[in-house]
């Protein structure tokens, strides 16, 4: 005699046959940042480490700083340097990927259906190199002696190179460059799935090109947008390898700040506040977007 299984029993079965990963998951991924949270509401260890001691220090020290004299607190002028450059360079990272990305989708998605994948092949050309190798790439052309200024200066539009290696516009350049493929193919994405015959309605009832890009084009493919944007935000802002190698260590960002206090500074539970910090800033982010995307489309 044949029994029917339940969806109930279908579902259990489904939970037991997902324990190995979902454990692999809490033990390889949600383990090291339960570390790295309680490791910054410990005190610092003598010479590198943590003492097993609570503490809130690594957390005020994020903000705020102590006079070592009288013990007088103040704002932590260089740590709000360092949060606000890093903020400012991910916003201006994903608004430039932004105005050179739109017009890169909205060329591809235009393309005849089979011209397409040659030219999203030549957009996912950068992810097959190595990160480190791209951005040495761009350090050669900004670079005193790189190619952009031996153009200048044989073109006789400047008469000595310009100081662009080491600044934050290096790492601007950088990060813009790195980051732009993602930017593009969610646009891409966007405009691919747009109805051209809503530019045609729009110009019948005698909307300007501005009033069509504004009113028709953006909010249609505003979850494309919102998508780029929150992929190259998020990376921007912990990026590591750029602002160190384009920056030349004197430009940080809260991502070379961080391994500064693993590494000579020997605070780790500074060093683990802001990691948490920075993984609640990316959180929350994340929540955004997905409001966000919840409302373009309920079901799902």
């Amino acid at each position: 005699m044949s029994s029917t299984r339940g969806p109930r029993s279908k579902g259990l079965d489904g939970w037991l046959l997902s324990t190995p990963a979902l454990l692999l998951l809490a033990v390889a991924a949600s383990g090291p940042l339960i570390i790295v949270a309680i490791y910054s509401l410990l005190e610092k260890g003598d010479y590198s480490g943590v003492r097993w001691v609570l503490s809130g220090e690594g957390w005020f020290r994020v903000l705020f700083e102590k006079d070592i004299f009288d013990q007088t607190i103040s704002l932590a002028d260089a740590n709000l340097t360092i949060f606000w450059r890093s903020v400012k360079l991910s916003i201006m990272t994903t608004a430039i990927t932004f105005a050179f990305g739109l017009p890169t989708a909205w060329f591809i998605a235009t393309r005849p259906a089979r011209s397409r994948a040659f030219w999203l092949f030549l957009i996912t050309i950068p992810f097959w190199t190595n990160l480190l190798i791209r951005t040495f790439a761009i350090m050669e052309v900004i670079r005193n002696q790189g190619i952009l200024n031996t153009f200048l200066m044989h073109a006789g539009l400047i008469s000595e190179p310009i100081q662009i290696l080491y600044t934050d516009t290096a790492v601007l350049i950088g990060m813009t460059y790195v980051y732009l493929p993602l930017m593009v193919l969610p646009l891409y994405a966007a405009v691919d799935r747009f109805d051209f015959r809503l530019i045609e309605a729009g110009y019948d009832l005698y909307a300007s090109r501005w009033q069509v890009l504004r009113g028709v084009i953006l909010p249609i493919i505003k979850p494309g947008i919102i998508a780029g944007s929150i992929l190259v935000f998020i990376p921007s802002l912990g990026a590591y390898v750029t602002p160190r190698v384009l920056g030349g260590g004197k430009n940080m960002m809260i991502g070379n700040f961080i391994e500064l206090q693993f590494g000579q500074g020997q605070n780790w539970p500074l060093g683990a506040a802001l990691s948490t910090l920075l993984l609640a800033i990316v959180l929350v982010s994340l929540v955004i977007y997905t409001k966000v995307s919840s409302r373009e489309d309920p079901n799902g």
